[in-house]
């Protein structure tokens, strides 16, 4: 009877076994060679099983909150942008923070419906339409266009664009306002105070500042004229023991703070119709009103689902309430409380959460018109590319504060986080292993040491900490996250020094470089929802099937980076931006 090799390996010393390997080896190498085959695989396993201590997260879904299980429908909307003028960089940066949340919840699994739009009614247009020498539709649809473009430059992922000037959208207005009729809650009187052409809203003589509306805006004394009325005096304490049992209703919680104080100043009647122009969807049997623009707004989010269509098996069963309203915080009042009022009267559910970010500036001044110092996302995204654009926004500012904009600020954050250390590091890895292990991913590595093991367990607890920052809209310190391992990444191949150990021990390099090509997997997998092309870029060099970029494949064996598949040569992510030399010189 032959003793097997592992009989014999097992009676001898260690010195005496490695001699004895050395000259099997040479005895019988294709034996050697497939058992070495055979303990590269036991080794690319463990790459995931000897991390097992890191935070796994669920194959689909997202970390629960206590307005969102993690795993049902979920509806985000932007506010529908007003077509008064062309968009500017704050309509951009709603757009993204909605694409981002859409995307990542996409990537976990959630069937999502995301709405953006444009509101086409109202006094402002009409007067700007008029301005223009343009009917308020034809003025309209040109204004709207460039929205819609806008979303298509920035490589926004939205299901559904509504304007509220179609058909089936005034329907369900119209139907609405007749269910809030029937409830009860709307009566004709007549109307006098101030209004604010440009905030379409009203406002109390106690809350204009040297005479004019809070957000700045002009303001004219509407002369008394009938209108109908909603009964939102009937809702203050409703409202604010609606807030108080779902504290998390309106974020951030400064915002929440101001809603209410404003609630528990209190609520008077609202007027939602107008006489004095005609530009908006008719009142139910009285052709001589026009609703009010934001009652004709704020239903969109509801109609773009199919709403009055209730019936299940239609959008509106399936994904309403609404799981989150994304809006400016000078239009949080209409959202926070005109709309979740409106609803309690029709008798619908209420949505989940409701969320407001701050405002933009620009240089450390505010931005207007006067000081020609506008945004236009669209040059943004001319000069920098959409992706460090993209980037930019959603990582600089936390999100639900006040963000100031300056070119410098840009370049030199893309400059650092994207073209230094994300695409080096990413450049680095590729071009380690196309010169130095074939032209393909290295096709045998060793055991894994406990730096190996850190870095990778980093990685693999990354979608667990990007999905609770995402679940709670710190959409910030999920960058934050993203730009902090690959911090640990560069680091880490740094003082692994492949290049170095290419000369010294060519199996630690090949691990070495096959754990950075792991660890970029799951960076540039989870980096998607923010730069969605960028990631694809580094997955296509990593040859990352397109079928295996979801996050469920972060975790699954069979989609970790196979050994010895051949690479392309590598290419440059990101660009590289100069700093003005006038602005260096300031640095």
């Amino acid at each position: 009877m032959r003793a097997a090799p592992g009989m014999i390996l097992a009676l001898l010393s260690a010195p005496a076994a490695r001699a004895f390997t050395h000259h099997a080896r040479k005895l019988a190498p294709l034996s050697s060679s497939a058992a070495r085959q055979l303990q590269t695989k036991a080794r690319q396993r463990r790459l995931f099983s000897s991390v097992s201590a890191a935070p796994a997260a669920a194959a689909t879904g997202t970390p629960p909150t206590p307005f969102d299980d993690g795993t049902s429908p979920f509806e985000i909307t932007t506010p529908i942008y007003y077509v008064n003028d062309k968009p500017h960089i704050g309509h951009a940066y709603t757009s993204l923070a909605c694409d981002v949340v859409a995307r990542y919840m996409r990537l976990s699994g959630r069937d999502v419906y995301f709405l953006s739009g444009t509101d086409e009614h109202g006094q402002k247009v009409e007067q700007t339409a008029a301005k223009a020498g343009m009917a308020p539709q034809a003025f309209c649809d040109e204004v709207s266009q460039s929205f819609r473009e806008l979303l298509g430059l920035l490589n926004v992922s939205n299901d559904e664009f509504i304007r509220t000037t179609q058909g089936h959208h005034k329907e369900a207005v119209q139907h609405f306002w007749k269910e809030l009729v029937a409830n009860g809650a709307i009566y004709l009187g007549s109307y006098e105070g101030w209004y604010s052409v440009r905030d379409e809203c009203y406002y109390n003589e106690s809350e204009l500042v040297d005479g004019k509306a809070p957000t700045g805006a002009e303001v004219q004394w509407v002369k008394k004229e009938d209108s109908y009325f909603f009964k939102l005096s009937e809702y203050q304490d409703k409202l604010l023991e609606y807030y108080e049992a779902n504290p998390d209703f309106i974020a951030p919680e400064s915002r929440k703070n101001e809603v209410v104080s404003f609630v528990k100043g209190g609520l008077k009647d609202l007027s939602i119709s107008r006489t004095t122009f005609d530009w908006g969807v008719p009142v139910p049997d009285d052709d001589d009103h026009v609703m009010y623009v934001w009652i004709d707004a704020l239903t969109n989010y509801m109609s773009a689902l199919g709403y009055p269509n209730t019936e299940e098996g239609g959008n509106f069963a399936k994904f309403w309430p609404a799981s989150l309203h994304v809006v400016g915080k000078d239009i949080l009042r209409f959202h926070a409380v005109y709309w979740p009022a409106f609803l309690m009267a029709a008798g619908l559910p209420l949505p989940k959460r409701i969320f407001a970010h701050g405002w933009w500036t620009k240089d450390g001044e505010k931005i207007s018109k006067s000081l020609g110092n506008v945004i236009d996302p669209v040059e943004l995204i001319d000069t920098y590319g959409v992706d460090p654009t993209r980037f930019f926004l959603m990582s600089d500012v936390t999100f639900g504060s006040d963000g100031d904009f300056s070119d410098e600020k840009m370049i030199y954050k893309v400059n650092a986080n994207l073209s230094n250390e994300l695409g080096n590091l990413n450049q680095r890895i590729m071009t380690l292993v196309f010169k130095n292990c074939g032209k393909a991913v290295p096709a045998e590595i060793g055991e894994l040491t406990e730096e190996d093991e850190a870095l990778l367990a980093t990685a693999r607890s990354l979608r667990e900490r990007t999905g609770e920052a995402i679940s709670t809209q710190k959409i910030d310190k999920y960058v934050q996250h993203m730009v902090s391992m690959v911090w640990d990444a560069n680091k880490y191949i740094d003082v692994q020094a492949p290049w170095v150990l290419k000369k010294t021990d060519t199996e630690r390099m090949n691990t070495v470089l096959y754990v950075l090509m792991e660890v970029m997997r799951h960076v540039a997998i989870l980096y998607q929802p923010v730069m969605p092309t960028s990631s694809n870029v580094i997955l296509d060099q990593l040859g990352v099937p397109e079928n295996e970029r979801e996050f469920e494949h972060l975790a699954e064996e069979e989609c970790k980076i196979p050994l010895g598949r051949e690479v392309g040569k590598p290419k440059a992510v990101f660009p590289r931006f100069e700093v003005p030399v006038a602005d260096a010189v300031k640095a």
